[in-house]
């Protein structure tokens, strides 16, 4: 355990409650991808920690935004509970051109709003960067909800945006998270279309 915090020492990540909420992160990604009920008490974990954490950075937008992953992973894990196990892949679908004209009108109110609110009424570090991330993840959270393989190309340019904005913020354990949180979502962009074309 000391050599693995020396190690943690030496890449520059020393703040342990982001460590433990990245590592939290990690096991979230790993078992949702298995499919595995047990993501979701990994996932309530890491948000609640993420909360503190981007509260303490100032990052209002992203600190609010673990309120709604809150109710989303307690949503989700009352769901799967109830549902019995599938064997099969979730069927992908893609939007009209109309929704896609639509969702990218909403989001772009949403992040002007909310952007305009942060730099007012608060002294959020990054309010229009950290509105851009809060608002086209509540967008993709709920286009994954539905299937929709577009969220994937939502969540890489949450994740591409995620790493400028934690790296200036010096969030290192995060910044290497949403490193391999975007590698994931290329994936699942790969994967999800690749089944909404079949």
């Amino acid at each position: 355990m000391d050599s693995l915090q020396s190690l943690a020492v030496t890449l520059g990540f020393t703040d342990r409650l982001e460590l433990l909420a990245a590592a939290l992160g990690l096991a979230n990604i790993v078992l949702l991808a298995r499919r595995n009920i047990w993501n979701y008490p990994f996932a309530i974990a890491m948000v609640m920690i993420y909360a503190d954490i981007f509260l303490r950075a100032k990052l209002y937008s992203d600190a609010l935004l673990q309120i709604f992953f809150l109710i989303v992973n307690i949503y989700g894990w009352i769901v799967w509970a109830r549902s019995k196990a599938d064997s099969g892949a979730v069927v992908a679908r893609a939007l009209s051109a109309r929704q896609r004209v639509s969702w990218g009108l909403s989001g772009a109110a949403g992040i002007a709003l909310w952007g305009a609110a942060m730099a007012r009424f608060t002294d959020a570090a990054l309010p229009w960067w950290d509105a851009s991330i809060a608002i086209t993840s509540v967008v993709a959270q709920i286009l994954l909800s539905r299937r929709y393989w577009e969220n994937w190309l939502l969540w890489i340019a949450v994740d591409m945006v995620s790493i400028g904005v934690y790296a200036v913020k010096g969030l290192r354990a995060t910044v290497l998270l949403y490193g391999i949180f975007l590698i994931l979502s290329v994936w699942g962009y790969v994967g999800w279309r690749r089944s909404a074309k079949r």
